[in-house]
């Protein structure tokens, strides 16, 4: 059962107006006090998300707020920056005339994530992220072009459904103007992509650029037209797509490549670590922070990241020894690469196998949990126009209402990049009971603060998934030698991580180093590796969070088991790391904590 907050128990007491002798009169007006600046700080949360969400439209279709769904992001410029930095000293100062000791519950757990918040963005006003508004993993211009397939999560259920996608249509291509101003003024200031994630991101817009309106991704909606609509209606929204795909989306993109081509790619930059740009040390210090929640150094992360390599390296060893293979481990990771037995065959065989792996894992994660979250999820292969530059899996949350489930994407574009041995860990890793189970159960809580329901520190969300996959063994799962090989293969790419996110942004390492070390040290394909560091160069600090995260619940379980004894309930304890959302690390320990003493 998940709990309700503090505040929301408390509105419904009812506070007497008798006569009290002065032994009563300090608890009672503590009481009323606490009531009133629990609900400050509950309304002062809910505020900020309200007036936050302006600031990100997209955002609110995928929460679910429908009367967003004609609005795209505010252009890019100074103008929306200057909103941003307004916006973070307003709360923040709101925030802080709050007097925190009177706060408790949920209320005292919002005031510090929402604190650790502001604080972060305010640090990250130094530094020039509107200079680099996308890149081949991350930008406006894919989630406009998934909304705009119909296989996302914009609605194309009523006309004015199919209205609200062209009047968001038009925001985006102000937006793509703004962007390219502000890649212009990137180039002047010397804050531009590496010269390797340019190439790639140049057929992202390319494949936008069609010469009839029905081989666009944006005509998914016209060939699903509902079957309720008339004649008439049907007619007019195909009209007006066509004219509006082939005279201004088409234009607006083939803008988009020229400028691409001629004025970004020649200037973009032959490094690729965040430590070539201004004050780029500090920005890639900062994404760590801002990522782990931990003061931790890159050299630290670094030399953490060495260590579990050479690890789980002897456990990839024990496994080699296990199915009696001859030869050295080297040797082994071409096998597992090369053989045609480890990979599946084709899309339909690949979603199948997770399918089939999806029903195991449900029937036995209540062993570890007596808590599930009501939505479901499906498994998807990732769409075509953006499956050449994508993770190898993602999850998208459902909706909060239930009205869309939640998405374990594979991407199949390669399917050498998929072997079969990695189908456990991975499924436990995004679904369940990795990121479905953690992300879903976080929208329905109860009376949870807005902002907590569809936010949360990265090292919380990532690590949850990558200890959950340390679960496997204790749901009965890994038995197989081989999805044993693939649960180490998976923390490998985790500990790598440590090794390469930081070898790049911190020590000078080229893009062909980060893919040697890769290669060396996993049996994943070429193709994989090189997308996986093409990913680190563009999200500094984020590929980080995945093994901090996990090592930090680790040590919090085992501290807990240590103090507790006979008394340590596995399922008690996953209940209070899920229970409030995802949580920074300082937070999530001084919580932990408090409940160890509590269970004494």
């Amino acid at each position: 059962m998940i709990r309700k907050t503090l505040v929301a128990l408390v509105v419904g007491l009812t506070l007497t107006g008798c006569e009290v002798t002065s032994v009563n009169t300090q608890p009672q007006q503590q009481s009323v006090e606490r009531k009133d600046a629990n609900a400050q700080m509950m309304a002062l949360a809910q505020s900020y998300f309200d007036e936050g969400i302006t600031l990100s439209p997209l955002s609110a279709t995928f929460f679910g707020m429908s009367e967003y769904n004609d609005k795209f992001e505010p252009p890019l410029g100074e103008a929306s920056l200057a909103r941003s930095r307004a916006f973070t000293d307003r709360y923040l100062a709101r925030l802080e005339a709050l007097d925190s000791s009177k706060l408790s519950g949920q209320a005292k757990l919002s005031y510090d994530i929402l604190h650790y918040e502001l604080l972060q963005s305010k640090a990250a006003e130094q530094f020039d992220d509107q200079f680099l508004p996308i890149d081949q993993m991350y930008g406006s211009h894919h989630i406009f072009a998934s909304l705009g397939s119909g296989e996302g999560a914009q609605p194309f259920k009523t006309v004015e459904d199919y209205s609200n996608f062209l009047k968001r249509a038009d925001g985006f291509v102000v937006w793509l103007k703004s962007a390219q101003t502000m890649m212009t003024q990137g180039i002047e200031r010397g804050v531009v992509l590496p010269r390797a994630l340019t190439v790639k991101v140049i057929p992202q817009f390319k494949t936008h650029v069609v010469e009839k309106a029905e081989d666009s991704i944006f005509w998914g909606p016209i060939n699903n037209l509902p079957e309720t609509f008339s004649h008439e209606e049907k007619r007019q929204i195909t009209q007006s797509y066509k004219h509006y795909i082939e005279r201004t989306l088409v234009p607006a993109y083939r803008d988009m490549v020229g400028f691409l081509e001629t004025t970004y790619l020649p200037a973009s930059r032959a490094s690729v670590g965040y430590g070539a740009l201004p004050n780029g040390e500090a920005w890639y210090q900062h994404y760590i922070k801002e990522n782990t929640t931990l003061d931790m150094s890159a050299t630290e992360i670094h030399q953490l990241g060495l260590s579990e390599v050479q690890r789980i390296r002897n456990e990839m060893s024990n496994v080699k020894e296990q199915v009696g293979f001859e030869g050295d481990l080297q040797a082994f990771f071409d096998h597992l690469r090369d053989s045609e037995e480890f990979y599946f065959a084709s899309e339909a065989e690949l979603i199948q196998a997770y399918e089939e792996v999806k029903k195991k894992i449900d029937a036995r994660v209540p062993l570890l949990f007596d808590i599930k979250p009501k939505a479901d999820y499906i498994v998807k292969p990732v769409e075509a126009f953006r499956a050449a530059s994508a993770a190898g899996a993602s999850y998208e949350s459902p909706a909060p209402d239930g009205s869309r489930p939640g998405v374990f994407y594979i991407n199949s574009h390669n399917l050498k990049a998929q072997p079969k041995f990695i189908v456990e860990t991975l499924s436990i890793h995004e679904a369940a009971p990795g990121h479905h189970f953690q992300l879903a159960l976080q929208q329905e809580i109860d009376d949870l603060p807005d902002f907590r329901k569809f936010g949360g520190s990265t090292v919380f969300v990532e690590g949850w998934a990558l200890y959950a996959e340390s679960l496997g063994k204790e749901l009965g799962l890994f038995t197989d030698p081989y999805q044993w090989y693939g649960r180490l293969a998976d923390e490998q790419l985790r500990a790598m991580r440590l090794v390469v996110d930081t070898g790049l942004h911190a020590k000078g390492w080229t893009r062909d180093q980060a893919i040697a070390f890769m290669l060396d040290n996993s049996s994943m394909a070429k193709s994989d590796v090189e997308a996986e560091v093409e990913r680190y160069i563009a999200w500094p600090g984020q590929a980080v969070s995945y093994k901090v995260g996990q090592f930090k619940i680790r040590q919090l379980r085992e501290s807990a088991e240590q103090k507790l004894g006979a008394k340590f309930d596995i399922r008690a304890f996953h209940n209070q790391v899920l229970i409030d959302g995802a949580l920074p690390m300082p937070v999530l320990q001084d919580k932990i904590e408090r409940w160890v003493e509590s269970q004494k």
